[in-house]
């Protein structure tokens, strides 16, 4: 079908049919949004976390380098945890760590699950156009008594683009799901695994300064 015909076409649907490519277009440019926004977002945060993690190790000017990033959530739980008042025990350490842990990987995790809605959903409601584009067609056959190729064919071309459009709008979705989500997962862990060398580091330091 030709570029031209296929928008005649959608201009031409009913308006149930285009209210649902109206909303299966909104999950769409909203997903690919999102898409872009965390490929952006993650990449900052990985190679941030990677800075960190090798300032950390050598010790040399940490305070100033910490300042400087923000986007590492090890970074955010050190610049936290380096605010704590001096003599803080080393349970209040872990305790603030964990509270914040859950709030850097909500951070993370955020505008993940429109994503995951978008792949539920486009689907079924894909389908619901689908269905009413073939109603459409059975409805044209009873109007004019004939199941002619000129009365089918305009509710069933309507029909499958409502199902191409709610899986267009789906399969990206699931799959930037899936492969962001995994990334957020790891960072988690590696946040998780380096709580005891912060407590540790920040236990001594305060230690040294009494």
């Amino acid at each position: 079908m030709h570029g031209t015909g296929f928008i005649q076409l959608i201009l031409g649907a009913d308006p149930i049919v285009k209210s649902v490519l109206f909303i299966l277009l909104f999950f769409s440019v909203y997903s690919w949004a999102i898409i872009l926004f965390k490929f952006v977002f993650l990449r900052r945060v990985e190679r941030e976390t990677d800075q960190f993690t090798h300032a950390f190790r050598r010790r040399k000017n940490m305070d100033d380098i910490v300042r400087a990033m923000r986007y590492s959530p090890m970074a955010n739980l050190y610049r936290a945890l380096l605010e704590e008042p001096p003599g803080t025990e080393r349970e209040e350490y872990r305790r603030v760590l964990k509270r914040l842990e859950s709030l850097e990987a909500a951070k993370m995790e955020r505008h993940l699950n429109f994503l995951a809605t978008t792949g539920s959903a486009s689907p079924f409601i894909g389908l619901f156009g689908t269905v009413w584009g073939i109603m459409n067609s059975f409805r044209g056959i009873g109007a004019s008594g004939a199941a002619t190729l000129a009365v089918v064919a305009p509710g069933i071309a309507e029909a499958l683009v409502a199902t191409a459009a709610g899986l267009a709008a789906a399969i990206p979705a699931v799959i930037a799901y899936n492969y962001y989500i995994s990334r957020v997962r790891r960072v988690a862990i590696e946040m998780e695994d380096f709580d005891q060398e912060l407590v540790d580091y920040f236990s001594k330091r305060n230690a040294g300064d009494r």
